[in-house]
């Protein structure tokens, strides 16, 4: 609930709205009372004969109608107008408040002398309640759009900070989850604690003191009716609160189960796993409808509740008020109006009361990803710059991901400026890692990165990260146009991109396609092969112009003859652009000026193709399929 109220107050522009909100709920309130008085006017009338001549009197006699004549005719004119019948009434009898009101009314509009006055009265109120309804309803959707949209940014904004770490333990389905539905819930939730914590309050004191005006008899039936009111709402409120917690959780894992089958549907059809995908999804649709059946009994069996206990007193006091009190029927009309605008929001205090748990769970939710805080962070001195005349080193580098073996050990290389290196070892030795360290996306557990022996940490992540050209494993491609896809938000000109895609053999195709460079790619570029998005890839790291280019199996997905313009492009830039090339297809790396050999996350051998051939059985194990060897030449004799 802090949390929520935290929220709340957080911007100026909340605060103004709520403070409009506020003002226009009250206006409102007052309206409602207003248009129940002007309908209680309709079916008041003017003083009976048997209240003309006295209250409590069950017959009259000629001498006391007399009597009362010349009581009321002081002027002894020998005619009683209305206005006179009428100022003697409220003289003799104890005018309620109603009639004080419409006395005073009367004093500035004749309403009992022209109909078109009291028809005027009728309308203003319907119209005051109109507009202050809309100026309250209005004012409720501005602050909740602002407050979806404010939310749904900071935690983008603040996503994005987050390390690398954070999204290997956290569901992308859940996270996308938490950015759309639970920012609106939120915004429900405030809007509801100002309904039951401003609104509802002012709307019943103000009401409740109007009806102790009327009758304090009558008012104080009310009390004892309060505690089978409350009693319900607390009980709904705290079951809502629980199941939605439960609720909100199990719809992050439905949304993680949609994703992965969107994302893996080639892998499910190729496999034929149809069933097994709808099983794993139907389990968690009925576990998920199980939940929000219990929320939906507790969230629809208040209003029942309340409406009953709430007609039931209604009845009484209309019963202890009429034959009890003998009040006229326009104070007891009004009267029951009133308890009907208290009765209102109190009927909705339940229902809001779910809302603000619901906004409260879904803030607890938000606020586990808000308080992550981010690993990596810039120094206040850090940077802006890279300096490179010498070399990159890795210095006794060890790093795990969690808690599980360190998928590093003690590795130590250096690349010189201009030299081109591969890594390349088995699968799942660590080659990867080493990419995701150089560009600080993780921290090394051990030793240290250095840039001209200096520690990246000593230069932002920016900068590292524009100081670095990468081609990752996996290319992403956004629903954008093929230019604006090599741009990658930068300001470069279409030379340039066309440069840069030439230099990446991908100009071939991108003409080919119905409006070339403009051309709008499908959501992640699943309109083209697995080569065609690489050579995208290639040409976004190109046109940045990067001191160092970092290929991470960037040619994996290349056929041959792509393949070799690759090489081709890579010889050239061999001596001005410094290379680091993890591969597995060997003979993309024949070229290298040296070569590294990962192995269980450890260096196993440093060289050039030659040496390692002749040195390193790991190396001649990978390499022994891409060349013709010796037949007596063999792996265990070489050391």
């Amino acid at each position: 609930m802090n949390r929520l109220i935290r929220i709340a107050f957080a911007q100026k522009i909340y605060r103004f709205l709520m403070i409009f909100t506020l003002i226009a709920s009250i206006l409102f309130t007052i309206a409602s009372q207003l248009e129940v008085c002007s309908l209680a006017l309709v079916v008041k009338k003017g003083p009976d004969f048997f209240e003309f001549c006295g209250p409590g009197k069950e017959h009259v006699t000629k001498e006391d109608l007399l009597k009362k004549w010349d009581q009321v005719d002081e002027n002894k004119t020998g005619i009683i107008t209305k206005e006179d019948l009428r100022s003697f009434t409220e003289k003799q009898t104890n005018a309620g408040l109603m009639d004080k009101g419409i006395a005073v009314l009367q004093k500035w509009i004749p309403i009992h002398k022209s109909a078109w006055a009291f028809i005027s009265v009728l309308v203003f109120a319907a119209l005051f309640k109109a507009i202050t309804l809309f100026a309250y309803r209005f004012g409720t959707k501005l602050f909740t759009i602002h407050m979806c949209r404010d939310v749904r940014q900071k935690y983008f904004e603040h996503i994005q900070s987050l390390p690398m770490s954070f999204y290997h333990s956290h569901n992308i389905g859940a996270l996308s989850t938490r950015a759309m539905n639970d920012a609106y819930v939120i915004a429900d939730g405030i809007h509801s604690a100002l309904v039951n914590y401003v609104q509802t309050p002012f709307a019943v004191l103000s009401t409740l003191a109007l009806c102790f005006a009327i009758s304090w008899q009558l008012s104080c039936l009310i009390f004892f009716g309060l505690p089978i009111l409350i009693a319900p709402i607390i009980f709904i409120a705290r079951r809502i609160r629980r199941l939605s917690w439960q609720l909100q959780k199990k719809q992050e894992a439905f949304s993680s189960v949609l994703v992965e089958f969107l994302r893996g549907v080639q892998t499910i059809k190729l496999y034929a796993m149809e069933a097994f995908s709808l099983k794993k999804y139907g389990e968690l649709n009925n576990a998920m409808a199980h939940l929000e059946k219990r929320n939906a009994r507790y969230d629809t069996s208040s209003r029942p509740v309340l409406h009953t206990v709430a007609m039931f007193i209604l009845v009484t006091i209309i019963l202890f008020g009429l034959w009890m009190l003998r009040l006229p029927l326009h104070e007891v009309v009004f009267y029951c109006g009133l308890l009907m605008n208290v009765y209102e929001p109190v009927k909705k205090f339940s229902e809001e009361s779910g809302r603000i748990q619901r906004g409260a769970a879904a803030c607890d939710r938000l606020y586990e990803v808000l308080d992550e805080k981010p690993t990596i962070v810039d120094d206040n001195e850090a940077l802006t710059k890279i300096p490179f005349t010498t070399s990159i080193a890795f210095n006794d580098v060890s790093f795990g991901y969690g808690n599980v073996n360190p998928v590093l050990s003690s590795i130590s290389f250096e690349v010189k400026k201009g030299e081109t290196i591969a890594i390349v070892g088995p699968t799942g030795g660590g080659k990867s890692t080493i990419v995701s360290l150089l560009a600080r996306l993780f921290e090394p557990q051990k030793g240290s990165i250095t840039i001209d022996g200096n520690p990246i940490q000593q230069f932002t992540q920016k900068s590292l990260r524009e100081f670095f050209g990468i081609v990752p494993q996996h290319s992403f491609l956004f629903h954008d146009t093929v230019s604006e896809n090599i741009k990658f938000g930068r300001p470069y000109t279409e030379e340039q991109v066309q440069g840069a895609a030439k230099l990446a053999h991908a100009e071939e195709f991108i003409v080919k396609l119905p409006e070339g460079y403009q051309t709008l790619l499908a959501e992640a570029g699943k309109t083209l092969s697995g080569g065609q998005q690489q050579r995208l890839a290639l040409a976004r790291a190109l046109i940045k112009d990067s001191p160092v280019l970092v290929l991470d199996e960037a040619t994996s997905s290349l056929d041959s003859a792509s393949e070799l313009h690759i090489k081709t492009i890579l010889k050239e830039l061999k001596g001005n652009v410094t290379q680091i090339i993890i591969a597995h297809r060997l003979s993309t790396i024949e070229d290298a000026d040296r070569i590294i050999v990962i192995e269980g996350g450890q260096k196993v051998g440093d060289g050039t193709k030659e040496e390692l051939l002749n040195s390193c059985p790991t190396f001649r194990r990978l390499w022994m399929p891409h060349i013709d060897v010796q037949p007596s030449l063999k792996v265990e004799t070489i050391c």
